[in-house]
């Protein structure tokens, strides 16, 4: 046998094979790729072939296998001490890559002119197209045209037209300049050229655009996977899914990206249905499903509330069991926590969860969300405090879960917990505070947060303004909710029902009505949520008439079908203003069963208007729907005892207590010093207690000269008169009050907040007590506000 060529045993030659196995290679883990290159690198060295004349392949070789490692200094290195274009060109690939342009540019900016060739432009131009960034990208082409020894090559318009995708302005006529230059250059027939043209035609706002990119997609005499996926996408972009749907039919290949895009088309325009028809056509026609055709089907299924849809597409997966990837898997487990999240099944969500190898911040803010929205406070509450990292939406999930599970003062405590973290809230984060400033009364941190707001900017925000308008509403400031709605750069539906709202919740009846006209002028179609105000409105106002009309034009003129909110609101108003007969009708033709929310309804116009029968049928009602609920037991207890029928009232609180229902005692708090003060009925555990119970005292002598009278009424227990005066004397919103009288400096008006009904006696005697002090005194309760003031209420005494 022969032996090899001497040049087959060269050294040169041995390492020339050596790189040319580590580039093919790349399955190897990254440390161990590096740490065999680094062994190269060391014998080239030590052999004196880096940077030898007879061998400079090795070193750009070397260079190159550097870029596509993780040490990319030390392929800077090879490269500073000979700037040829070859190694300038795979370092400007690998810092464009690595989303680091001024670097890449740099090392263009280091080869000489004279040395500079067309593959390192087309380098530095897809590194500005990758950038978004085209005036550079275009001025570079220009320069390459003008050097005269250049020409570009395909390669050059496809990065050139992918740059200018991106110019500002972007008309039909620059893009037919750019075709005129293909053309020049004979670089018409390559397939990447072309693709790109018609991404560049998609980008353009004017309709020509799509027409020219039709006529260049006719044209190709071939087309590939990119040429249809673009097309697709440019059309659904547009809003045009009919022709992106024309344009997919015609499509001839399995191409699974073509098949996502249009079904990820559907699933933008809300078309759920024809989504997931989509899917179907490919389980029959054999098309490779992969993590984006899953995702965007369990997604759509999830939003559009198709549980059943979407745990089919669960089982499809279970059965083909692809082999994704820990990346690709991830949205897919994902997308399914969603879903079963959303279909009530948070127990399933959080086993998809557990079984999940690998979770990132989408995961757990999945599985937040989930609890939050199955109101399972709790259990998010461990969640979140078992989130190895969480972002932006993560604190905001937490803030809004804790204002909508009734614990407003832990939003706020987590709120201010967030910027400690220095943790930038958005614009929905303080929209959530905001929420919880309302709930808790908070005024001066409400105007805090206000202040904030302004200074970074969220003003403008649709959310933080229509949070602003609910809370300066609910503090009792409705001028300020007004001045803010006035002011807001933009109003939706929201932002007029939040308004309307806040104006029917302080007795502004007919001015709320009057607010809703006008939206209805300015060409803002009402929604439920509008009906719903206005009816409280009305409710509030004891405008009957007018509540039956925008009741009957809700459906007549709006096409919005009554619910059981609308309903209840109605034999609300009817019931409080002593029309229990028409109550008793409406009743009757409801289109579906009556549900608590109405039984209740009708329940209190029965205590308000002595109806015993009718009332002790509702009760029944709510006894077999809502057993465990208070309202109804004390509902019925104090109809009886308005009646005098003392032993009918005890025998139902006989039978709370016998079902273990606890009352939800009556409290009532009032914020002073940038602290919240809280006081029970006959509270003496406050620090200030007997304090206040003394200024009662001497205030109740002034109110008994202008003419009160305790309403012994209002005390539905059998006992003697006096027993029932104490009671009255005691209730929780009588010292909320009387402690703001006494701290609060002269002159401010006192706004007390209270959980329950404010009774009879006490709306009498804060009245009273308003003209007593000359002082404005501000009282909300469950149901709405009282503004008293020189011995009246805003609500006129209808409440």
């Amino acid at each position: 046998m022969p032996p090899p060529p001497a040049a087959a045993t060269s050294l040169p030659y041995q390492c020339s094979i050596l790189l040319r196995r580590l580039a093919a290679s790349r399955s190897l883990p990254p440390s161990s790729f590096l740490r065999a290159l680094r062994c190269l690198h060391a014998r080239l060295l030590t052999a004196g072939l880096l940077h030898a004349p007879s061998h400079p392949h090795l070193t750009l070789r070397l260079t190159h296998l550097y870029t596509l490692s993780r040490d990319l200094p030390a392929a800077v290195l090879l490269f500073r001490s000979n700037p040829c274009p070859v190694a300038a060109t795979s370092l400007v690939a690998a810092h464009a890559a690595a989303g680091r342009l001024p670097a890449a540019v740099s090392f263009f900016d280091a080869v000489p002119p004279a040395r500079r060739d067309t593959v390192l432009h087309n380098a530095v131009i897809s590194a500005y197209a990758r950038a978004s960034h085209a005036a550079p990208a275009v001025a570079l082409f220009r320069s390459l045209l003008a050097s005269g020894s250049l020409r570009p090559d395909d390669y050059s318009f496809t990065a050139l037209l992918s740059a200018a995708a991106h110019l500002a302005n972007l008309s039909v006529r620059h893009c037919a300049q750019l075709y005129c230059s293909v053309l020049k250059y004979g670089a018409g027939g390559a397939l990447s050229v072309r693709n790109a043209l018609i991404a560049l035609y998609m980008k353009c706002e004017a309709p020509e655009g799509t027409r020219d990119a039709r006529k260049v997609l006719d044209e190709m005499p071939a087309k590939d996977e990119l040429t249809w996926t673009t097309m697709v996408v440019g059309y659904v972009r547009r809003g045009d899914i009919g022709a992106a749907r024309s344009v997919f039919e015609e499509v001839d290949g399995k191409f699974d990206v073509v098949w996502n895009a249009m079904i990820s088309g559907y699933v933008q325009s809300g078309m759920v249905k024809e989504a997931f028809e989509l899917f179907r056509r490919m389980v029959l026609g054999r098309v490779l499903l992969d993590e984006f055709t899953f995702t965007s089907v369990l997604s759509a299924c999830a939003n559009a509330g198709f549980f059943v849809l979407g745990k089919s597409v669960h089982g499809q997966i279970i059965r083909l069991q692809p082999d994704f990837v820990p990346e690709a898997a991830l949205p897919v487990n994902n997308a399914l926590v969603t879903l079963y999240s959303k279909g009530g099944k948070i127990d399933d969500a959080k086993r998809i969860f557990d079984s999940m190898k690998s979770k990132d911040v989408v995961s757990w803010n999945t599985i937040l969300s989930g609890y939050i929205e199955s109101s399972r406070l709790d259990k998010a509450v461990e969640v979140f405090k078992e989130m190895p990292y969480k972002n932006e939406l993560s604190w905001m999930v937490m803030v809004s879960g804790y204002v909508h599970g009734g614990r407003s003062e832990d939003a706020l405590k987590l709120f201010n917990w967030m910027r400690a973290e220095d943790v930038k809230p958005c614009d929905y984060t303080y929209a959530g505070a905001m929420a919880a400033c309302g709930e808790l009364g908070a005024l001066k941190h409400g105007k805090q947060l206000h202040g904030h707001l302004v200074q970074l900017g969220f003003e403008g925000s649709n959310s933080a303004g229509n949070a602003l308008i609910t809370m300066y509403g609910k503090c009792g400031a409705v001028k300020e909710a007004h001045l803010v709605f006035l002011v807001m750069p933009n109003v939706d539906s929201v932002s007029w029902n939040a308004m309307i709202s806040a104006l029917g919740q302080h007795g502004h009846g007919r001015e709320a009505l009057d607010l809703f006209d006008q939206m209805v002028a300015e060409g803002i179609y009402p929604d439920r949520i509008s009906f719903l105000t206005v009816l409280t409105a009305c409710n509030h106002a004891g405008l009957v008439d007018e509540g039956f009309h925008y009741f009957e034009s809700m459906k007549r003129d709006f096409g919005i079908i009554p619910g059981e909110d609308h309903y209840a609101r109605l034999i609300d108003l009817l019931g409080r203003a002593g029309r229990i007969g028409e109550a008793r009708d409406l009743l009757k033709t409801i289109p579906f069963e009556p549900t608590s929310s109405i039984w209740e309804a009708i329940l209190s116009g029965c205590r308000t208007n002595g109806d015993m029968e009718l009332g002790a049928y509702a009760a029944d009602q709510l006894f077999k729907m809502t057993p465990q609920h208070d309202g109804t037991y004390i509902l019925l207890s104090n109809t009886y005892s308005a009646a005098g029928r003392w032993v009918d009232a005890a025998r139902v609180r006989k039978l709370m207590r016998d079902r273990g229902v606890k009352k939800e005692p009556g409290c009532s708090w009032i914020e002073v010093g940038n602290k919240v003060h809280v006081f029970l009925v006959g509270d003496t555990n406050h620090p200030e207690a007997y304090e206040v119970y003394h200024f009662l005292e001497m205030v109740g002598a002034k109110m008994r000269k202008l003419g009160y009278l305790p309403d012994t009424k209002a005390v539905l227990h059998d006992m003697e008169p006096h027993q029932k005066e104490h009671i009255l004397f005691a209730h929780s919103e009588r010292l909320a009050v009387g402690f703001g009288l006494l701290k609060l400096p002269p002159g401010a008006t006192v706004t007390v907040l209270k959980n329950l009904k404010i009774c009879a006696d006490c709306h009498a005697a804060i009245m009273f007590m308003s003209k007593a002090v000359g002082r404005e005194i501000v009282v909300r309760d469950v149901r709405r506000f009282h503004h008293f003031k020189d011995g009246e209420c805003s609500c006129g005494n209808y409440w």
